[in-house]
């Protein structure tokens, strides 16, 4: 099925440097979706009973999808390209992917938002190792 993401990367004018489009594209959309799942997470935790014993994972969801945001928005734009700066924002979203996904499951067998969130993060964070690895 096509996407969005796809069709805007195909419908780039210039050259993308020798950038990976397929993993480029599961990126931004691994971002998006991690950004969403974190969010809704995030919001579900302040749901709970227990919102107290959630502060810390309220606190990584909220961190995690402003980075992906950043990510996504970053990985979108492609004049002026910089690889430094793209690695430095990937590596730094998939630190921010591991953290919340290891909050996150720790309370993944009580909350079910926590677990599909979790594995949101779990996604993007690959997603971004592996598009840094394709970049060299």
């Amino acid at each position: 099925m096509a996407t969005a993401v796809k069709d805007m990367l195909d419908t780039y004018p210039a050259d993308l440097g020798g950038v990976d489009r397929q993993k480029l594209a599961r990126c931004i959309e691994e971002c998006i979706a991690c950004a969403q799942a974190c969010t809704a997470c995030a919001d579900a935790c302040m749901s709970e009973a227990m919102v107290g014993e959630l502060t810390k994972c309220i606190r990584t969801n909220a961190d995690c999808a402003d980075m992906c945001n950043t990510t996504a928005s970053v990985l979108s734009r492609h004049t002026g390209y910089d690889a430094n700066i793209t690695r430095a924002v990937l590596d730094a979203c998939a630190t921010v992917c591991k953290a919340c996904a290891d909050e996150c499951e720790r309370h993944a067998a009580q909350h079910d938002h926590c677990r599909v969130c979790a594995e949101a993060c779990r996604r993007c964070e690959q997603a971004c190792k592996d598009l840094m690895t394709s970049l060299g």
